[in-house]
């Protein structure tokens, strides 16, 4: 596959999972986001976690404050990205800190200490869509993907999402599209072959 029917096959896998997100309810969306902030505290691999990068969701995402503000009780550092100089920086977050707006509706820390990327056990992972063998597409930046060869091989790399957008179909990817390690849902935890 070109690079061109690359980008077009992913536009197209977008275009249709955000229609159809962004056609689920705000409640459903909140239930949804509690179910799957309960299901990746089970996780042992975020349980044994001292350092989280989670991300300020926003449009139809599934929120992650349950899960930040959990975390955040529990005692772990959490740390949410920033785009900086066109690259992902991880700086920790607690709830009520003060954040600064994206472009893109995203929240960003608006202080926060910077966190090294090498120190982090997990890495909560945003997407459009997944497939079941941990492939994602997101919006198109390729920050994730960047952000992937930056943090430890062991840090587990854990995608987040409704039900609707893990696709049974393969998804498109290039070689330079890293998988996430497990994607949780509000009705299952796949392990993926990442």
């Amino acid at each position: 596959m070109s690079a061109g029917e690359l980008k077009r096959a992913k536009r197209d896998v977008r275009r249709r999972v955000l229609a159809a997100r962004d056609a689920v309810s705000e409640e459903e969306r909140e239930v949804a986001a509690a179910a799957v902030a309960a299901r990746v505290l089970e996780l042992p691999e975020v349980r044994g976690a001292r350092e989280v990068m989670a991300f300020s969701s926003f449009g139809s995402e599934l929120s992650m404050d349950p899960l930040i503000e959990r975390l955040t009780d529990a005692g772990v550092t959490v740390g949410l990205p920033a785009i900086v100089d066109g690259d992902l920086e991880v700086r920790t977050y607690r709830p009520g800190d003060p954040t600064t707006t994206t472009s893109f509706g995203a929240e960003e820390p608006a202080g926060g200490a910077p966190i090294d990327p090498l120190a982090l056990d997990v890495v909560i992972t945003p997407a459009v869509a997944f497939d079941r063998q941990g492939r994602r597409i997101g919006y198109g930046g390729g920050f994730y993907d960047r952000f992937f060869r930056r943090i430890r091989p062991d840090a587990v790399r854990i995608g987040v999402a409704a039900a609707l957008q893990v696709l049974d179909e393969d998804l498109p990817a290039g070689n330079f599209d890293l998988r996430v390690h497990l994607i949780v849902t509000p009705e299952e935890t796949i392990r993926c072959a990442a």
